[in-house]
């Protein structure tokens, strides 16, 4: 059926939007499990917990672990016998108890499991504590997604639900509140928090669910409520498939008209996320964004909210929708990507944050929509005005016992107990981050310890060991780590090479050139090392201006360049001026291995018989042509 109605309004995250938020957690909850293949599985809140601390959205809301609720604080509504029984019964001694579990309907549905009390008490104690801090304007909204218990009896179990922990929320906030509103959006009818305050003007329930061959068969249109609180209990029975549009159509003007009519002072909003699309036991077609466009109006009012969670079936489904709409609450936008976490493989295989619609029918039809809107809100006309309540003393204690100046004496003994530690467990769940602080100075072993994983790509400081070369050769730390040196060598191009050969050959024909002109003119008798003068003795040079050498003084006459085999292959040649000229270089890219050069002692063209009288010894053109081959071999190795 096509959808019809206004579009779904994205979240206010504005700043007139935010609220001071308190986030009740109990990490012992995912610990319960009722029987294996039973649906329900507290397991779903450990799993949106996860996510709301790897998103980040604890920075913006205080964390309290509530103590849990008492025996004493349970009897406020329920009967003595059925919490004694609560409190007694166990898988082991259960035989024992056939009668009583007969009385109270725990079996199927609402079997018996271990540590059955103590989930009892940690789900009530969040409910109840939440509300204990609303009413002395600790917070503005109160979230526990453990709460939500709708189904619970005075005296019995039903639908997965022991102990109701909604109705001793609404007790607690009754005690400063003169009117409180109740909200359901779970897809079965919330007929324990309905049944508990049926009589009663002081609460006003309001359920939308699925009825009609359906748990728990109750909630009817004409289900308005009894004497004193005759119209002040609200249904609105839906059928099959109803989509966010749809939804939106008849959530908002009914609760705007609730709020106008019946002007409450405080909303307790159950959130089950049964009536999402895909649920296991739902058959609405809500998607994530639509089930938060409820949360979302409501927290419009301004009103102090107790945010509550319920029932859900599907527990990635849940969790997302339960964490996305902690967000809301907190007015944090949320990335569609999941970030990591300990739970992630159960998101595949999209990983996003996203509960989609289905293609489902919707057989919820327009006309029917606007009949049943229009017959609720002549109902709450009949209310004709806000009831009032007689004039009492406000107390100075909550049902369980906690009193203005708690929270103080508790910040002074955390204190004292923690005198050494920057951050102690209580200040880092009550530190709430600001929107301007650049850099978040939280404990990052506390943050861990609380389940927070570190996410790629989001390094919240930076290092200067966080940009390293990924290129360097070797380390100075890291030299002793039995790594080899790195041959830094670089690989000589062969057409390079062949230019340096050619190079190297024409000088190569000059030195031959003038050595076997030099060895043309020794005279025969000249041959022999012995004859060779010492370099001590040899003459100092003075070059004038212009780099000429005089060469003049009573000294003897100057050695000959001495060609060794090391020696690179660029000699310099005398000119016939005496002139010292320049080498001239190689072009080869490798330079040749450095070694010892004699210096060059030119002398005029005209005294070329007097050169070889140091006595070198005669070469011939054969042995410089082999040295000067090898020269040119070494010259051309890199």
């Amino acid at each position: 059926m096509t959808s019809f109605g206004p579009p779904i309004d994205p979240p206010t995250n504005g700043p007139s939007q935010k609220k001071r938020v308190a986030y009740f957690y109990d990490s012992d909850v995912g610990n319960y499990a009722y029987v294996a293949g039973h649906p329900m599985k507290p397991h779903r809140i450990r799993l949106a917990h996860s996510l709301i601390m790897n998103y980040g959205v604890y920075q913006k809301m205080e964390i309290y672990r509530a103590k849990p609720a008492t025996r004493h604080e349970m009897t406020q509504f329920h009967t003595d016998e059925y919490i004694d029984f609560l409190q007694k019964v166990t898988p082991d001694n259960m035989d024992s108890f056939a009668k009583e579990q007969g009385k109270y309907n725990v079996g199927d549905d609402c079997p018996v499991f271990d540590g059955l009390f103590e989930f009892c008490g940690i789900s009530a104690g969040g409910s109840m504590e939440g509300a204990a801090r609303l009413n002395r304007g600790k917070c503005d909204i109160a979230i526990n997604w453990a709460g939500g218990l709708h189904h619970a009896k005075k005296s019995e179990a039903s639908g997965f639900c022991y102990v109701n922990d909604i109705v001793l929320g609404i007790i607690e906030l009754l005690r400063f509140k003169k009117r409180v509103l109740y909200i359901d959006i779970d897809v079965h009818h919330g007929d324990g928090v309905e049944e508990a305050f049926y009589t009663t003007d002081r609460v006003m329930t309001v359920s939308f669910h699925k009825y009609g061959e359906y748990f728990p068969g109750t909630g009817e249109l004409r289900d308005i409520g009894v004497g004193q609180g005759k119209n002040y209990a609200v249904n609105f029975p839906l059928r099959d498939g109803i989509d966010d549009v749809t939804y939106k159509s008849i959530f908002e003007p009914v609760i705007q008209s609730v709020m106008d009519y019946y002007q409450p002072e405080a909303i307790v909003l159950q959130c089950g996320g049964d009536s999402l699309s895909g649920d296991r036991l739902g058959c609405f077609n809500l998607s994530m964004r639509g089930h938060a466009n409820c949360v979302n109006f409501v927290k419009g009012f301004g009103m102090p909210t107790l945010v509550l969670g319920g029932g859900g079936y599907t527990m990635r489904n849940v969790a997302r929708t339960w964490a996305y709409e902690t967000g809301v609450l907190v007015g944090q936008d949320m990335n569609p990507t999941l970030p990591f976490n300990e739970y992630y493989e159960y998101y595949g295989p999209d990983y996003e944050l996203d509960v989609r619609s289905s293609n489902m029918e919707n057989a919820n039809s327009k006309d029917y929509l606007e009949k049943i809107k229009i017959q609720v809100i002549e109902n709450l006309k009949k209310t004709a005005h806000a009831p009032s309540v007689q004039m009492t003393d406000v107390p100075r204690t909550t049902l369980t016992g906690a009193a203005d100046n708690d929270d103080d004496e508790m910040d002074d003994q955390d204190e004292d107990d923690n005198k050494d530690t920057r951050h102690t467990k209580r200040r880092w769940d009550q530190r709430i981050t600001r929107d301007d602080e650049l850099d978040e100075s939280e404990d990052e072993e506390e943050a861990r310890a609380n389940g927070i994983v570190p996410q790629n790509g989001q390094i919240k400081r930076r290092n200067i060991m966080d940009y390293q070369n990924p290129n360097t050769a070797a380390s100075d730390v890291e030299m002793d780590s039995g790594m080899a040196t790195p041959d830094v060598r670089h690989e000589v191009d062969d057409v390079v090479t062949a230019m340096a050969i050619e190079a190297n050959a024409e000088v190569n024909q000059e030195v031959m050139e003038k050595k076997a002109l030099d060895v043309a003119t020794v005279e025969a008798g000249e041959v022999g090392p012995s004859n060779a003068p010492s370099r001590a003795h040899s003459v100092k040079q003075t070059v004038d201006g212009e780099g000429d050498v005089d060469m003049t003084g009573d000294a003897p006459e100057a050695p000959a360049p001495k060609v060794e085999a090391e020696a690179p292959p660029a000699p310099t040649v005398p000119s016939p001026t005496a002139t010292v000229a320049p080498s001239t270089p190689a072009p080869a890219p490798a330079p040749a291995p450095a070694t010892d050069t004699k210096e060059v002692i030119a002398e005029p063209a005209a005294d070329t018989t007097e050169v070889k009288q140091e006595g070198e010894s005669e070469r011939t053109e054969k042995d410089v042509t082999s040295e000067a081959s090898k020269e040119i071999a070494e010259a051309s190795q890199p």
